[in-house]
């Protein structure tokens, strides 16, 4: 640690986390339950608002039924962006939100990656095209399957080293009652031979 307080990793701490990565892929990293929303391009931002809302998510992968593909992804930074866009004053309704709907891009494809890259593809994404969503795609279907983020990547990291620190623990549990229960039965052993002993000498 640096004397501001900031960790600082050496190359061996460094080398351990990348391999990690390598080692492990996209798919290993989506959990078992999670909620996924797919919004049309024609629907209201309004309705995409309040689904978004509803079920407690950022963001949610655009499907062009047109084009059958996906387009892109809307944020919670895209509402921000439009409400900026449409605010006039504070006694001005922004009535165009209710009609206002998400338009593609003719030439723009959705950034993705496959269940089975690495993750650290999945990070070299994130840094190279600097964005904070990467929809998790199945490549035969062109299903999206999960969003990953920068903290999801995390968050497996930390379950998957509090698994291996749980088992290490259960090792050394079922370790330590083995050693107690073999030093217990040498106990009564080295005991019932000491009594043999005395018993033999008495006679």
């Amino acid at each position: 640690m640096s004397p501001s307080g900031n960790v600082i990793l050496t190359e061996a701490d460094a080398a351990v986390y990348m391999n990690f990565m390598k080692s492990h892929s996209c798919y290993d990293a989506i959990p078992t339950s999670c909620k996924l929303v797919i919004f049309d391009t024609k629907l209201q931002v309004r309705k995409a608002f309040y689904a978004l809302v509803a079920n407690g998510l950022r963001a949610a992968p655009l499907w062009d039924s047109k084009l059958q593909r996906f387009v892109g992804m809307l944020t919670i930074t895209d509402f921000i962006n439009i409400l900026h866009c449409y605010y006039r004053s504070p006694m001005v309704r922004m009535t165009e939100l209710q009609y206002h709907v998400y338009l593609k891009c003719s030439d723009h494809i959705l950034i993705s990656i496959s269940p089975e890259a690495s993750l650290f593809d999945a990070i070299y994404s994130l840094l190279k095209y600097k964005i904070h969503r990467l929809p998790v795609m199945d490549p035969e279907s062109g299903n999206v399957l999960h969003i990953l983020t920068h903290k999801r990547i995390l968050k497996f990291l930390h379950i998957f080293v509090s698994k291996q620190m749980f088992s290490i623990a259960i090792y050394l549990h079922h370790f330590f009652l083995l050693f107690f229960f073999m030093s217990a039965l040498c106990g009564l052993w080295l005991k019932g031979t000491y009594i043999n002993n005395s018993q033999n000498n008495n006679t």
